[in-house]
C-alpha cells in the first residue's frame, strides 16, 4: 500500500472515529445546549418580571391576596405568582412536574422567593420539558450534517495536502529508481523540496548509485582487460603446442599430454569468450540494427545445433505459429541466446527426450518458448541459475562453464526482453521469452 494511501486512511479512520463520538455525545450535548438556553430564557423573564414589580408594585398581578397564573396556549409556559411563607427562600432552577387542569406536565422550573411590600413572594416561570425537546432532533441532525461536510472537506484537503508534501518523494523513486536502467548513472538532479528528510534521502540515493556503479563498472573494465589480456598467452600456447605435434621425436605418452592440455587451453579460451561476450553486451558494444523473423532465426539455430539432438536421440519439434518480424535487435546476439538455451535444453535431457520449441502470441505478448523433458531444476537452485558467479550441481555433473544462461540474462536485458522459468525436478525446464513491443514489426503483426 502506497505511503499516501495509508495517510489518508489513518486520517479517514482517525475522522470517522471523532465523528462517532461526537454522534454518540450529540444528543447529550444537545439536551444541554438547550437546558442552558432554556435557563437563559427563565432568568430574563423572572428579571423583567421583577422590574415591572419594583416598577409598577406587586399589585400590578395580585390584588386582595389572590395569586397570579398566566399560561400559553396548549400549556408550554406558565407564570405563576403567589404569597409564601414568610422563611421561605428559593432561587433554584429545575425539572419537576405540575398538575395542569389534570394534566401532570414535565416543566423546567424557575422558582425564585423575593421580598415586596414587606411579604415574601414565590414566583415560578415554568416551559415544558416536550417543547425544549422539539429542538433537539433538527439541531441534532444540522449539526450532524454540519459535520460531515467539515469532515469530508478535511478529509479532501488532507488528500491535497499529502500529495503535495509527497510529490518529491514520488519524483525521487521515479526519476532515481525506476526511471533509470539500474546501475546505470548520470549527473545528479537536486529534486526541488523543502522537507529536509526528502533532501537527505535524494542524496543518499544518488550517493548509493554512485558508489553501486562505480563497483560495477570496475568489474566490467575488469573482466574486458582481463578477457582481452588472457586471449594472447592462451592463441600463443595453443600456437606452440600445435608446433610441438609437427616434431617427429615425440613420444606418444607426450602428445597424450599435449592433448589434454590443448584441451584445456581450448576451455579456457571458451571462457575468457564468454566473458568478454558479456563484458562487450553490458558496455553495449553492440549494435541493434538488424531486421530478421522468429521463424527464420529460430531454423538457423536447429540448422546449426542438429548435430547434436542426433547423439542423444533427442527430437526437437519446432511450432512457429505467428512468424512475426523483429526488429531493432543484434541478429547475432539473439541467436546466441537462443541456441544457448536449446543446448542446454540438450545438455540436461535424458536419453531419447524432446524438446518443444514454439513461437506465438500469448495473451498479447509474443513468447518463445523452449520447454524440454529433461532433469529440471531444484526450486532452491532457481532463483541463482542466470548468477555467473554461481555454478550450480546440475553444471558440474555435466563439466559445464556455467555461463550459459549468464549471456542469456545479458542478451535478453540488452533487448529489455523478459524471460519466465519454470521447472520440476525429474520432469523438464521450460524458458519462455517475452519480447516487448519495440522488438517487433506491427504492421507485420
Amino acid at each position: 500500500m502506497k505511503l499516501q494511501t495509508k495517510l489518508t486512511l489513518f486520517n479517514t479512520i482517525s475522522k470517522l472515529v471523532i465523528v462517532t463520538l461526537f454522534v454518540l455525545l450529540l444528543p447529550g450535548i444537545i439536551e444541554s445546549i438547550n437546558k442552558n438556553y432554556t435557563d437563559s430564557r427563565l432568568i430574563k423573564q423572572r428579571d423583567k418580571l421583577l422590574e415591572i414589580v419594583h416598577k409598577k408594585g406587586i399589585s400590578n398581578y395580585i390584588e386582595n391576596g389572590e395569586s397570579y397564573g398566566s399560561y400559553l396556549p396548549l400549556k408550554e409556559e406558565y407564570i405563576s405568582l403567589d404569597e409564601a411563607e414568610p422563611g421561605l427562600h428559593l432561587d433554584t432552577i429545575k425539572d419537576e412536574k405540575r398538575i395542569i387542569e389534570q394534566d401532570t406536565i414535565d416543566y423546567r422550573i424557575l422558582s425564585h422567593t423575593f421580598i415586596a411590600g414587606k411579604k415574601n413572594y414565590l414566583l415560578e416561570i415554568g416551559k415544558s420539558s416536550d417543547t425544549i425537546g422539539e429542538t433537539s432532533g433538527p439541531l441534532q441532525s444540522i449539526a450532524f450534517l454540519l459535520l460531515l461536510g467539515m469532515v469530508l472537506l478535511t478529509i479532501l484537503a488532507d488528500q491535497a495536502y499529502s500529495n503535495y508534501i509527497l510529490r518529491p518523494l514520488r519524483i525521487i523513486i521515479r526519476t532515481k529508481l525506476l526511471g533509470k536502467k539500474f546501475p546505470s548513472f548520470t549527473a545528479y538532479k537536486e529534486v526541488k523540496t523543502s522537507t529536509v528528510d526528502f533532501q537527505h534521502l535524494d542524496i543518499s540515493i544518488h550517493k548509493m548509485v554512485e558508489t553501486i556503479e562505480g563497483a560495477f563498472q570496475k568489474e566490467r573494465e575488469f573482466i574486458s582487460n582481463a578477457s582481452h589480456e588472457l586471449m594472447t598467452p592462451i592463441s600463443i600456447l595453443q600456437s606452440k603446442i600445435e608446433n610441438l605435434f609437427e616434431q617427429d621425436d615425440i613420444a606418444d605418452d607426450t602428445k597424450l599430454r599435449l592433448l589434454e592440455m590443448q584441451k584445456i587451453l581450448n576451455r579456457l579460451k571458451s571462457i575468457t569468450k564468454t566473458l568478454l561476450l558479456i563484458s562487450q553486451i553490458e558496455n553495449h558494444q553492440f549494435l541493434k540494427e538488424d531486421t530478421v523473423t522468429a521463424g527464420s532465426l529460430l531454423q538457423d539455430v536447429y540448422e546449426e545445433i542438429s548435430i547434436r539432438l542426433q547423439d542423444k536421440n533427442i527430437n526437437l519439434e519446432l511450432g512457429v505459429s505467428d512468424d512475426v518480424e523483429l526488429i531493432n535487435v543484434n541478429k547475432f546476439l539473439l541467436f546466441n541466446l537462443l541456441f544457448n538455451l536449446i543446448n542446454n535444453a540438450i545438455k540436461y535431457n535424458r536419453e531419447n527426450g524432446e524438446i518443444m520449441v514454439t513461437a506465438k502470441w500469448a495473451s498479447g505478448q509474443y513468447a518463445i518458448s523452449i520447454a524440454d523433458t529433461g532433469i529440471g531444476i531444484a526450486e532452491e537452485e532457481l532463483p541463482f541459475i542466470f548468477n555467473r558467479f554461481k555454478k550450480l550441481k546440475k553444471s558440474l555433473s555435466q563439466d559445464s562453464f556455467g555461463l550459459g544462461l549468464p549471456i542469456v540474462r545479458s542478451i535478453a536485458d540488452f533487448h529489455q526482453i523478459e524471460i519466465q522459468v519454470f521447472s520440476v525436478q525429474g520432469e523438464g525446464s521450460t524458458f519462455i521469452l517475452l519480447l516487448p513491443p519495440g522488438l517487433i514489426n506491427s504492421t507485420v503483426k
